[in-house]
């Protein structure tokens, strides 16, 4: 086998142990958890939107981020839900590149998985601890989820991962919401399959374990557009998208909960970040012009930072994405309050 064994990692029952979450932490985890669910079940109508940087890179940026949203936060809070992003792992399309804070805890570093695990638990415990936000972050490994899974209050499946069965099945086990994305390809057909495996429950391997999962009824679509055979962005947040899986939905009459989460970048933007506020607030158009659109749509992803734009690892300015690009903090406080005063 061309692979060396570097070290063998700890399991996440150590690692629980050596970090643990506070009785304070874990009570504000159960009232947002419970917060989440009300909107996803419609018992609440509030807008959630999954914000924050591309990749969590820098432990003090993401903080000041995410602390600069609890003001805002408490100005919305009858309108919105904050749920910020932490995305510890970052899938690349090649596979090369920056693999996030999991991988290497300081970009201009080699990577260290085992200060990587330590570094991206700590950087969402203090999130709740500082801030009171239980926050997002993307399951690239479903094997690493545990080791999070007393902290995070949204999950989301990337568009390469979507159509895995490992991904599937572990989302069938986890208790709070499973964005599943659509493919790099469109196809909603492999995403609708995604919820409802997601949905069921299953006995399968994981860990090492043979475990039995009860079925994840949060589990539910993101939209981010896709990418035709000749490598052109298409969006997928247009009003007769979002009426197109409404109808989807209701053709899969056993799923529970019907929601999507529309994300505003990545293929909807082709990329063009500075378009977000625009996608952003025709979703929400949209949602005033259908009932059925309206009740679907539970809330946006948005990729947001502090400094507009991107920048290439080791150019150092503070809170600028070295991933996908973002819009910065003055132009991500004013859409919230602009979406907040619409919804």
């Amino acid at each position: 086998m061309n692979m060396n064994f570097v070290c063998k990692l700890p399991i996440p029952k150590l690692i629980k142990e050596e970090y643990p979450i506070t009785k304070e932490a874990q009570a504000i985890k159960q009232q947002k958890d419970e917060e989440i669910r009300a909107i996803f079940e419609g018992k609440e109508r509030k807008l959630i939107l999954v914000i924050g940087p591309c990749s969590a890179d820098n432990e003090d940026s993401v903080m000041d981020y995410i602390s600069r949203l609890v003001t805002v936060q408490e100005k919305v809070k009858d309108k919105i839900l904050i749920i910020p992003r932490i995305y510890t792992n970052k899938p690349r399309t090649t596979g090369d590149g920056y693999k996030g804070m999991l991988h290497q805890p300081d970009p201009n570093a080699a990577a260290d998985l085992i200060k990587g695990i330590v570094a991206i638990r700590k950087l969402h415990m203090r999130a709740i601890n500082e801030t009171g936000f239980v926050c997002a972050d993307e399951m690239l490994y479903p094997e690493n989820y545990r080791y999070l899974s007393d902290l995070l209050g949204y999950v989301a499946v990337g568009a390469r991962s979507t159509e895995n069965q490992q991904h599937r099945l572990t989302a069938s086990g986890i208790d709070v919401p499973v964005g599943m994305k659509n493919p790099t390809g469109g196809d909603l057909s492999v995403m609708m399959n995604s919820i409802t495996a997601a949905q069921h429950k299953h006995d399968f391997i994981y860990r090492g374990w043979e475990v039995r999962s009860e079925g994840n009824d949060l589990s539910h679509a993101i939209l981010r557009g896709y990418v035709n055979d000749r490598g052109q962005s298409f969006p997928n947040y247009h009003y007769e998208d979002l009426l197109l899986l409404s109808e989807l939905y209701a053709q899969h009459s056993d799923l529970k909960n019907p929601a999507v989460i529309v994300d505003t970048n990545h293929a909807n933007s082709a990329k063009k970040y500075l378009e977000q506020p625009r996608i952003a607030k025709e979703i929400l158009h949209s949602c005033r012009h259908n009932s059925d659109i309206d009740k679907l749509v539970k809330g946006l992803m948005i990729e947001s930072y502090i400094e507009d734009g991107t920048q290439k690892i080791g150019e150092g300015t503070y809170g600028k994405s070295i991933t996908d690009p973002c819009i910065g903090w003055d132009k991500t406080e004013r859409l919230i309050y602009d979406l907040a005063d619409v919804y």
